[in-house]
């Protein structure tokens, strides 16, 4: 066995493997108001066909989450890397679902955008004020564990009456026109909304 003073060079990370992925909060200015960038994810996809997302994508073996969030937005807007004017990092989100999202926030310095159609069904513009004025519908979902019937109660104490943690989860929506954004990107929106309110709130004191 390798000594504990591995640990002393070691870098700390999540317990558990999770799933990691990187999304952009890419906003483009439209006849002077600031949008933030949705995609409408292609009907054909295994996952989440017909949903509204951020750009991004899984994180590749060697890659860090800034470099994937930039791959994924060039590749499924089809536009240059000088395209995207990165201005920082936003604050990570980890779910109960064994993912880690990094989210980050750039400003797109082209409209020229090329969907990619295998990806993309089309973008959505909507502009960051809606999101400023608008609190989204909160529904809790029960995360609760359900035990199988051959859960091991008796190799822990008090069995089938131990006190387990019970847990919910805030599931978010905004309704614009037609469009319904929620799920973990409207978590993601209304923390980055929530920053600008704070950051705003701030400035006036």
């Amino acid at each position: 066995m390798k000594s504990i003073d591995l640990f002393k060079s070691r870098r700390p990370n999540i317990i558990g493997k999770r799933r990691e992925y990187s999304v952009m909060l890419l906003i483009a200015e439209i006849e002077g108001e600031d949008h933030l960038i949705l995609e409408k994810r292609a009907r054909t996809l295994n996952s989440q066909p017909g949903d509204i997302c951020l750009p991004g994508g899984s994180i590749d073996q060697g890659e860090s989450p800034l470099e994937a969030a930039v791959r994924e937005t060039m590749e499924e807007l089809g536009i240059d890397k000088e395209d995207v004017e990165m201005i920082g990092p936003m604050d990570y989100f980890i779910s109960p679902y064994g993912q880690t999202m990094y989210p980050f926030v750039a400003r797109a310095r082209s409209s020229s955008f090329r969907p990619n159609p295998d990806e993309v069904d089309k973008l959505i513009y909507i502009p960051l004020s809606f999101f400023e004025d608008h609190s989204p519908l909160i529904y809790e979902i029960d995360l609760t564990a359900k035990m199988g019937e051959d859960f091991p109660y008796h190799l822990i104490e008090n069995g089938k009456n131990y006190p387990f943690r019970r847990a919910t989860n805030k599931q978010y929506f905004y309704k614009y026109g037609d469009h319904v954004v929620w799920g973990f990107t409207a978590q993601i929106v209304k923390s980055f909304i929530d920053i600008l309110k704070e950051e705003e709130s701030s400035e006036e004191f």
